[in-house]
């Protein structure tokens, strides 16, 4: 067993130090020094005696136990190189502030997008994209999750378990995570875009799928001088004939269009006007709701998809990008269709980092388990763009599970030179059907002691 009086730069875990090492390589220390770490603490109000679990080992244990998977913590005395009892650590990590967590991730988002082969990657014709999702994680059931997350309605009691919906804000290009935002199961995404503002600067961009695509989220955005470029709902009707009629404020009319016609930019793109809702949204205060204003300029767009595999065969747009000129219509609707980028970049998150399922038994804990599995996943990204800058290609044809495997055994410290690469293959269509056949086992549809009694039952008949 290491003493747990030495400095802590002497019990540094052997992998981790590595892993910290070739960060370092370029210039900036991404995770921060004792040193940098040790001052955040204070800056914290944070005390804590000599002891081998101290703040600074514990964060990077806990970085150490999410970069192989969120493995259990009896593994982990094998993976730091030194000895632990798991309550030790548990009691450990339950002192870390949320707060240091939060910071820690905002410090690290901030130097990788500042320097290196990050810096320029999430551009798109001078302005920072950022892309909105909203997802889900399986928690444990546990009654503190439980009663502040909820579960799915169609679930009884005992037989499900509960799950944080979480809005995930990431980079356009090079698809770091920005900022998650966690919450119970029913709230609503639309509710939790403004808890990301502050990390936008005015003349960003945010693309979104149908849900964001209102009056309200347009204007919060444009309040704060970012642009939005959102899918519309079904339900809004949206005609290009020009100088078309349209319904008045205030009146009701489900077949014709709400917005006033101004411009006609093509055959399928116009500039209108929206009006503001009657109502004020449930989660906005009545103060925000005042300063937005009555009449907002859009612009509506639709085009068509041709390509086979697609379900949807239209798609249409509603954006505060107005200029026709510098804004195409396929500059955008290539724009939106990256959006999907988003969604291979939660299955790595949720299938190759193993963030699928929770392990964390309070709302605390999951609040941490979540931010220190943003920040492994933003490291890894910083592997893929220093491989694709060395192989020359974009860092969307870098694997990410091979980035994964690099960070976790190679023991070079220097930036990688080659990894695996993968060609995009646009034309490319399958069926959504798989092979393998799962376990034949049925479902949980009671509660747990219910089928033991049952089981009981029949034993006892059975004698």
């Amino acid at each position: 067993m290491v003493n747990p009086f030495l400095p802590e730069a002497t019990i540094m875990l052997p992998n981790l130090c590595r892993v910290l090492a070739q960060f370092k390589v370029q210039g900036a220390k991404k995770l921060g020094s004792d040193e940098e770490l040790t001052q955040l603490c204070r800056e914290l109000g944070m005390t804590w005696r000599k002891r081998l679990l101290t703040p600074i080992v514990t964060l990077r244990v806990f970085f150490l136990q999410i970069l192989h998977g969120n493995v259990g913590f009896d593994a982990l005395p094998h993976l730091a190189g030194f000895s632990f009892s798991g309550s030790a650590y548990c009691a450990a990590r339950q002192r870390l502030p949320l707060e240091l967590l939060q910071r820690l991730l905002s410090h690290v988002t901030r130097q990788l997008l500042l320097a290196g082969p990050l810096a320029n990657a999430d551009r798109w014709l001078g302005h920072r994209v950022f892309i909105a999702d909203a997802t889900g994680f399986s928690l444990p059931d546990t009654p503190p999750l439980q009663k502040h997350f909820g579960q799915a309605p169609n679930q009884k009691p005992g037989c499900g378990f509960p799950v944080a919906f979480c809005l995930l804000l990431m980079h356009y290009g090079s698809g770091v995570i920005q900022r998650l935002v966690a919450a119970p199961l029913r709230t609503n995404e639309v509710s939790l875009l403004p808890l990301t503002h502050r990390e936008l600067a005015e003349g960003d961009i945010v693309v979104g799928d149908s849900s964001f695509g209102n009056f309200v989220q347009l204007a919060l955005l444009a309040e704060r001088g970012v642009w939005g470029l959102f899918r519309l709902a079904r339900r809004r009707v949206v005609d290009f004939t020009p100088h078309r009629p349209h319904v008045p404020p205030g009146k009701h009319c489900p077949s014709a269009p709400h917005s006033r016609w101004r411009q006609q930019l093509g055959q399928l793109d116009q500039i209108v006007d929206w009006y503001k809702p009657p109502h004020c949204p449930p989660w906005m205060t009545p103060a925000q709701w005042e300063r937005l204003p009555e009449v907002l300029t859009v612009r509506e767009l639709r085009y068509r998809i041709t390509r086979c595999g697609f379900r949807v065969r239209e798609v249409t747009l509603v954006t505060t990008l107005l200029d026709a000129q510098r804004y195409a219509l396929a500059a955008l609707a290539d724009l939106y269709r990256q959006r999907w980028t988003i969604e291979t970049n939660i299955r790595h998150l949720k299938i190759t980092l193993k963030m699928d399922a929770l392990h964390s038994q309070t709302v605390e804990g999951v609040h941490k388990e979540l931010l220190m599995f943003c920040l492994v996943y933003n490291l890894v990204r910083l592997v893929m763009a220093q491989a694709a800058q060395a192989q020359h290609v974009p860092i969307t044809h870098i694997s990410f599970l091979d980035a994964l495997r690099w960070l976790l055994y190679t023991a070079d410290p220097t930036p990688p030179q080659r990894l695996i690469t993968l060609y995009l293959r646009p034309q490319r269509h399958e069926p959504r059907v798989v092979k393998r056949r799962s376990k034949h086992y049925p479902l949980l549809t009671r509660p747990r002691t219910e089928l033991r009694n049952s089981l009981l039952l029949h034993q006892l008949l059975a004698k």
